[in-house]
């Protein structure tokens, strides 16, 4: 066996971009409407009517909402767990007890079985009581060891760690290194082949569960060799390993309860059956195994946003102002009309999504990343605005509030925890950049090779033919559509007429379309760079996205005799709300600062601005900015802390 190696892989922008292409799932095998969405097409069909769950499903599924609900009342004390930063061990006690840790496990593993659509109810329910709980659980079975045995695991590794996963083991997944985030290809985490073992080497970084877990998958490089064809690999390793030290319990602003880590490998054995898939297949089964494990972010944002409309009505029909209460000043009550307005949108994006994911009729990858995207920033919007509207009371602590005598309500707290969300799970530019290579994969796949300088005169000439042909069908589609009929979308119409929006939606899909193609024909091999462009595209369609769900979702329930009316005035209030946001974008596709804004960073990275940082202190200590991850014996004490 070689030694490890402490050198870091060096990587090109070019290989970088390479490494994460091959990792991409690049078939489309099933039909996709946020796909068709971007390719100027409103599939409304794969939508609407509305999918719903089977019956037994959901009298499973609320019977296990009933049971949580009454554990969540009575056993978190989100006050205490944010005081003390730490889930008490009982919590996760009655958790595994009531089978929280097996919701998406398979019954024959010794799991709950819930659907998609109840396991992000679930996780809703549970966050609202503490999101560092809803992010345990979340991490551990949206990205952890279940998910990605249960697609790629064989069975043997599904028959030993699932049952061990569903009622009493908490799992982790490690991916992230101090000098790694969204560019897997300079993974520096080795795993060394060695008989019938994988040798272990390298830290992790940002181990949400990592400091408690039992299991842990980790995505190490393994060296290319005779007999494999190596490459960034994962693998189920026992935490409690001989070589694996946690090192640290990181705190951050938010989620103070979450045990969240960084983790060191010294020469960690892993038997070679505990590797997931073929060597080299890590980013795959992380990409694949996070299509859907992206809705539970989005799930918690739907919880959080459904308890700051209910601390908004409250507080805002009992606080007045000049005689009357705060919400019937416009001020105010616009802000309640976004969070109300907003949460249903969010929910019905979320639900949709996730039954198109249980029935397996659809590929949803765009449609989970638009929702963790969309999810991420409305719920960070909907808190702010609830510490808006509590004024003073909003940036003071529940623990304050309730020494002085008021209800103790954490809006400062919920605005903390959200706000992890547009980092987790890819970043909101990350997300914009992936989604935004998936809007624009039809191009690539006919055009791609015109803008590709490494390939030959004759391949750029096959391209183009092919392109001929492709935009001579396409094109001339995105001229006219339904959406300019007035009698389109009928069916929409009940007292409030939502069927403007559904044409909006239709003419507006097919504009991103063209804007899109424009842009690939002004910028070509230059559109990769052009991210500010590229994140107005993908929020339009997010957009586009939420008021086709929400329209939806209304009629859904005005058809089920379900608050219908209501339904349709909160669907109505967001389109109005959405459409204001559609416009601005399309105006800042082509009237905004990029390339100043360039200009002015090279300036702050060249020194051209030093001066204007002169007049204050830095309040930073001193250490470098990247810690070293050098792999090597640890010199720190294990601090992993098992639940009991």
């Amino acid at each position: 066996m070689s030694a490890p190696t402490t050198k870091k892989p060096t990587v090109t922008e070019r290989e970088a971009r390479q490494v994460a292409e091959a990792a991409r799932e690049q078939n489309w095998r099933k039909p996709s409407f946020a796909k068709e969405l971007f390719l100027g097409r409103f599939r409304l069909d794969l939508i609407h009517p509305h999918p719903l769950p089977a019956d037994d499903d959901v009298r499973r599924g609320e019977e296990f909402l009933a049971e949580l609900r009454e554990f969540c009342e009575t056993k978190i004390d989100s006050a205490l767990i944010e005081r003390e930063a730490r889930i008490p061990d009982e919590v996760i006690a009655g958790l595994k007890e009531i089978g929280a840790l097996g919701m998406k496990i398979d019954p024959k593993y010794g799991g709950l079985g819930l659907t998609q659509v109840y396991y992000n109810k679930a996780l809703a329910l549970v966050g609202s009581a503490n999101p560092a709980v809803g992010a345990l659980l979340s991490a551990h079975q949206s990205i952890g060891v279940p998910q990605p045995l249960k697609i790629f695991g064989t069975q043997e590794q599904k028959d030993a760690f699932l049952p061990r996963c569903a009622r009493t083991d908490i799992s982790a997944f490690l991916l992230t290194e101090p000098d790694v985030g969204s560019d897997p290809a300079r993974l520096a985490t080795t795993a060394v082949r060695d008989g019938d073992d994988y040798v272990l080497d390298g830290v992790k970084l940002w181990t949400t569960n990592g400091v408690v877990a039992d299991l842990l998958v980790v995505m190490a490089r393994v060296p290319k060799s005779e007999d494999g064809k190596g490459g960034i690999t994962a693998f189920v390793v026992e935490a409690d390993s001989p070589g694996i030290t946690v090192e640290n319990r990181n705190a951050f602003m938010g989620l103070r309860g979450i045990e969240n880590g960084v983790t060191r490998f010294h020469q960690v054995r892993v038997p070679a059956a505990n590797r997931i898939g073929p060597e080299g297949s890590g980013l795959k089964i992380a990409l694949t195994t996070l299509n859907t494990g992206r809705l539970s972010l989005p799930a918690m944002c739907v919880g959080a946003g459904k308890w700051c409309l209910k601390i908004a009505r409250e507080w805002s029909g009992v606080r007045e102002q000049w005689g009357k209460p705060v919400a019937l000043h416009e001020a105010v009550g616009s802000k309640i009309s976004f969070i109300a307005a907003t949460t249903f949108a969010l929910e019905a994006v979320v639900d949709l999504s996730s039954q198109m994911a249980d029935e397996d009729r659809n590929d949803i990858r765009i449609e989970a990343a638009l929702a963790k995207l969309y999810g991420s920033e409305m719920g960070c919007l909907m808190a702010d605005e609830l510490v808006q509207i509590r004024g003073g009371r909003g940036f003071e602590t529940a623990e304050s509030l309730k020494a002085r005598g008021e209800r103790a309500v954490p809006a400062e707290q919920i605005l903390r925890d959200l706000r992890i969300n547009r980092i987790f799970e890819g970043s909101t530019e990350i997300m914009h950049l992936l989604i935004a290579r998936e809007a624009v994969d039809a191009h690539l796949s006919v055009a791609g090779d015109l803008i590709d300088p490494d390939k030959s005169l004759q391949d750029k000439a096959k391209a183009g033919a092919n392109a001929g042909v492709f935009y001579a069908k396409w094109l001339p589609k995105l001229v006219a559509g339904p959406g300019q009929l007035p009698t389109s979308y009928g069916g929409f119409k009940h007292g409030v007429d939502l069927s403007p929006h559904l044409r909006y939606v239709e003419r507006h899909a097919r504009k991103l379309a063209r804007s899109t193609f424009y842009a690939m024909s002004r910028w070509q091999g230059r559109m990769e760079t052009k991210q500010g462009f590229l994140g107005r595209i993908v929020d339009i369609g997010a957009e586009l996205f939420a008021m086709s769900a929400a329209c939806v979702r209304a009629e859904l329930l005005r058809s089920q005799g379900d608050h219908g009316r209501e339904a349709y005035q909160l669907a109505d209030a967001f389109c109005r709300q959405a459409r204001i946001r559609v416009d601005e974008l399309f105006t800042r596709l082509w009237s905004n600062t990029d390339d100043l804004d360039r200009k002015v960073v090279k300036g702050v990275l060249g020194g051209s601005y030093e001066w204007l940082e002169q007049g204050v202190v830095d309040p930073s200590g001193e250490g470098p900015w990247i810690a070293d991850a050098t792999p090597g014996p640890s010199q720190r004490d294990n601090v992993r802390r098992p639940f009991e």
